[in-house]
Formats: C-alpha cells, structure tokens, sequence
C-alpha cells in the first residue's frame, strides 16, 4: 500500500521525467510543418500538477489525485495534454476517498481514464498514445491478479507501455513510414517511467530548469537534447527466431539495459524486435545472434543526426512579446459574446474588428492551455459565449471549459483554421439561437479554403514528396501539395489549385517574416491573375510559424 505523501511524489517525479525528455519527444512529431509540440504541451500539464501538489502535505492519496487531476485539467494545452489530464482525471475517479492504494486500485484507476479518453476522442486511432495508455492498463490489471503490490503492478504498467510503444509504428503507417514511434506514447512512457523511480526506489527525477519562458514559440531541440544524449547510436534489429533456439528474450532486455539504455524487446513466436540506443552496437547485434538469424538492422548516429539539426534548424521568432494578456471577470450581461484563439497583433486586431471580445493568443506550435481560455470566456460580458479555436490541436482544450464555467454558457465552434475562424464571425446572426448559430457559422466554415505556407521544419516524405528540412511547403486544406524555394511562388502555385471559377473572395494575410515588398509581391502575383473575378485583400496578420495565410471563398 502507498499513501498520499508516495501519490504525490511519485507524481512530482513523472512531470520531472517528462521535462527532461520533453525536446526529444517534440523531435518525434512526424509531419513537416512545425508542430514540435508535443513534449512541451504533456510537460506543461503535468508540471501544473506537481506545481499544485508542492503545497499539499496530507498523506490521502485520493486528495493527492484529486489536486493533480484539477491542475492538469486546467493546465491541459493541445491534444496531447488534454488526453493525459483525461486519463489522470479517471485516475482521480477511481482512487476518491481513498487514504492508501494498493497496486489493484492503481490499475483499476487507471482503466477508468483510459475509458474516458478513448470517448473523448471522435475518432480514436490505434498507434497513438490512447494504444499505449489502454496496453499498459490492461497489463496492470493481469499483473494485480498476481500480487496487488504497487511496485509489481507498476513496473508492469512501466514494462507494457513501452513494449506498446515500440509497436505503433505497425499500427500506425505513417510512423512507421517516417521512422519513429508515436510522440504521445513516448511522453505517456516518460510519465509512468518517471512515477516508478519515485514509488519503486525512493527517488524523484531531477528536475532541469529549461526554456519554459519560451517554450510558446517552436525552435529545435536539437542544441538542449545535445547534452542528453548518453550513447551515441540508435540500433534498432529484428532477428527471427528459430525452433532450436530456446533461449529467452527476456536475457536478451536484460544484456541490452547493460550496455545501453532506451532499451525495447518486443517478440513473438517468429521473431524478436529490438531496439537500444548503445556506445557499441556491434556487441549488441553479437548478443542478438544469439537468439536468432539477423533479419534487419540499423544503426544510426544520433549525435550527428542533432548536431546537423542544430546547425540547420530554423526558428520562428516569438510573437506576442512580453506578458500574457489578461482578461478580468466580467458578469454575463449580453446576449452573446466571442472568444478567439489567434497569434499576431494583425491576426488579434482582425478578429476584434470581427467582433471578438476577447483573443487567445495561440496557433501552431503555441496552444494554449484550457485555463487561459476560461479566463478569456470568464472575462466576456455575455450569456453565451462562442470560442473559435482555429487550430485542431486546440479543439479539445477548449471543450473542456465547458463543464467548468457555470454562470454562462459556452458553446465550442470547433473551427481548424484562421480562415475557417473568421468566416465563422461574418456569418453569426445575432436574431438567432446560440445552437441554431453554432450549425450556421461551422457550415459557413467548412465552405472556406485555407491554404497555408510555412518551411518544413524537418527532412521527411509525403505523398512521393520528398522534402528537405528548411524548404518552402504549402499545404492546401491540410494537405501538403507544393514545395519551393521561394514563398511568394510557393503561395502563388497554391493559389493556381484553390482558386475556382466560382471564387468571389481571397484574403490574403502574412506573418512577421514577410516584408511588406515580399507581400504587396504576392498581392500583385494574385490581383493580376485572379483580380478580374474576385475580390482580393491584403492583411499585415503578424502572425509566426506562416509565411501566408490564404482564405479563399
């Protein structure tokens, strides 16, 4: 049994862990576009618990999860870290009124914010951290039928969640296409890793200070995950078993974790799949054969890998500078009133002029968290208040105000885009129910295009595309379709696609690293061969991370 005073440090560990491993998980993000999110926005709503629980010195272990599942919950920023307050808050069901907890409660516990999390998500997917979270429950729970020690039941837990890890690459093809596994189910393992130094052995993980004061604008992690590399080479081999062959696999993890760390061994009755990170792989395919014949290998040189990235990486500058904007209570005493999420003075002024009374600053790569938003929603005088996320990895940040503001109603316009976000506002009718919109503007929304123009933050593939890190990308709807090395003839080739004969409006809004020369380019570019059909605006929006942003209606 462990009461609330291991609960908590156990928990404080886990936010720890998942800090200092945070860049290398935001290096796991697949897609081109810079989104390297993922780590920072799981690192942020964990240490919002270990934050709240600094303070804390009961010993129940129910109030313990409780305070962290509260903490999280508010602090959850991006898809990922509103999954893992998710799962803690079932957590927190599952242990309430609890004063100590046997290894049986923890996995039990833990089954109920798996639940939870896959009815959160519209379209579960395996090979994302729901995969990992749902594997290492279900192991939990074999494991508590054996012995209800916590320590057994949560090395099980630490043990299947990585074995779930190394295998969703197979779930998931585009992982496997891009070479990695799922970051989600990275920062999940490094949570559950970092829980066990502490309920296992006593010890919290180190905390490092790093750049949490910057940590809303995308850059590499390349130069501070430099120093957190302990071997030099990812070695990752399959060898297939042969009958003759009894040997266990199990000697194989334990040899490996001798030489090396990050250590994965996955089998079945055909073949084992390996993979460590080592200072000799030579001995560590030596070990393999022992078990087997060699059927894949590779090797690679992580060092050199990030010392490339450091020197080629580009940053998108912080926009937004200084402190956050703060939005004071104010009482519901309009009918209606708005809340968007946007980044650049231009793109804030723009919505404010829509009607907004209040802008989120976030985007790409900047999400903000569920409680910046309810203090947005809070401080706007109205009855029902709208929020326009305008970016998918905001959407479920945002749903979750809904339960935690009681004086006024809010309604989640779930709109993917900046476009999507402004047309939404044009087409409000303020002589119509708060539902009766929500339908009007999010059909008004999916009638706009957007396209988007942005550099390819890492070397990757798509769609027979091969791209190099730094080269210029379009993306038409999500969709990645040009490549170039200029933006203004990234931008004018996806106008060339979007455009249609029925188009009656192009707005066209750029970033802070676009001059006003290179913008008044691109305007001219588009008036000249679309100018005689439609009506063509040009927005200074300010905005980071986009060189252009392109509505097209």
């Amino acid at each position: 049994m462990i009461n609330g005073e291991v609960l908590k440090n156990a928990i404080i560990s886990g936010a720890h862990n998942i800090s200092v491993q945070k860049n290398h998980i935001n290096d796991l993000n697949i897609f081109p576009v810079p989104d390297g999110d993922t780590g920072t926005n799981m690192s942020m709503t964990v240490m919002a618990a270990a934050k709240a629980l600094e303070d804390y010195e009961g010993t129940n272990a129910g109030e313990v999860a409780e305070i962290a599942a509260s903490a999280m919950l508010r602090g959850a920023r991006g898809n990922s870290g509103v999954i893992t307050s998710i799962l803690f808050r079932g957590f927190a069901q599952g242990l309430k009124g609890k004063e100590e907890v046997n290894g049986k409660n923890l996995a039990a516990a833990l089954g109920i914010g798996v639940d939870a999390a896959y009815k959160a998500v519209m379209k579960p997917a395996e090979g994302t951290i729901l995969t990992v979270a749902r594997m290492a429950y279900e192991a939990g729970v074999d494991a508590s039928k054996e012995s209800s020690d916590v320590a057994y039941v949560w090395q099980t837990i630490v043990n299947k969640s990585n074995d779930a890890l190394a295998i969703t690459p197979e779930l998931l093809p585009v992982l496997k296409k891009a070479g990695v596994v799922d970051a989600g189910g990275k920062g999940l393992c490094s949570i559950f890793e970092g829980m066990l130094s502490y309920i296992k052995d006593g010890e919290i993980v180190e905390y490092r200070e790093s750049d949490e004061a910057t940590v809303a604008t995308f850059e590499s992690a390349a130069a501070e995950f430099d120093d957190d590399i302990r071997f030099t080479y990812c070695t990752e081999f399959i060898v297939g078993r042969e009958p003759e062959i009894e040997t266990d696999p199990m000697e194989l993890r334990l040899f490996l974790e001798t030489i090396g760390d990050c250590v994965v061994v996955v089998n079945d009755d055909e073949i084992i799949k390996v993979h460590v990170h080592t200072e000799t792989p030579g001995v560590a395919l030596t070990k393999g054969l022992e078990f087997g014949q060699l059927l894949t290998v590779k090797v690679e040189n992580m060092k050199e890998q990030h010392k490339n990235a450091k020197k080629n990486a580009k940053k998108s500058k912080k926009s937004g500078k200084g402190k956050k904007e703060k939005f004071p209570f104010a009482e519901p005493t309009e009918e209606f009133g708005f809340v968007a999420v946007a980044a650049g003075d231009g793109l804030r002024d723009l919505f404010r002029e829509l009607g907004c009374n209040n802008v989120v600053s976030g985007g790409q790569s900047m999400n903000p968290s569920t409680d910046d938003i309810l203090e947005a929603v809070l401080g706007t005088p109205a009855k029902t208040v709208f929020v326009l996320p305008n970016n998918k990895n905001i959407i479920l940040a945002a749903e979750q105000t809904v339960p935690l503001v009681k004086d006024r109603n809010v309604v989640i316009v779930p709109t993917r885009t900046i476009p999507q976000g402004m047309t939404a506002l044009i087409n409000f009718d303020p002589e119509i129910s708060g539902e009766s919109n929500s339908q009007l503007m999010m059909e008004a929304a999916h009638g706009v295009g957007t396209g988007l123009v942005t550099f390819a933050a890492r070397n990757s593939e798509f769609g027979g595309k091969k791209i190099k890190e730094g080269d210029i990308i379009a993306l038409e709807n999500g969709k990645l379709t040009i490549t170039d090395k200029k933006a203004v003839k990234a931008l004018v080739k996806l106008a060339k696609n979007m455009v249609k004969r029925d188009t009656s409006f192009i707005t066209l809004i750029y970033g802070e690293d676009v001059t006003e020369d290179e913008a008044n380019e691109a305007y001219e570019e588009l008036r000249d061969k679309f100018g005689s059909r439609t009506d063509i605006s040009l927005v200074n929006g300010g905005q980071p991370v986009y060189y252009f942003i392109l509505s097209v209606e």
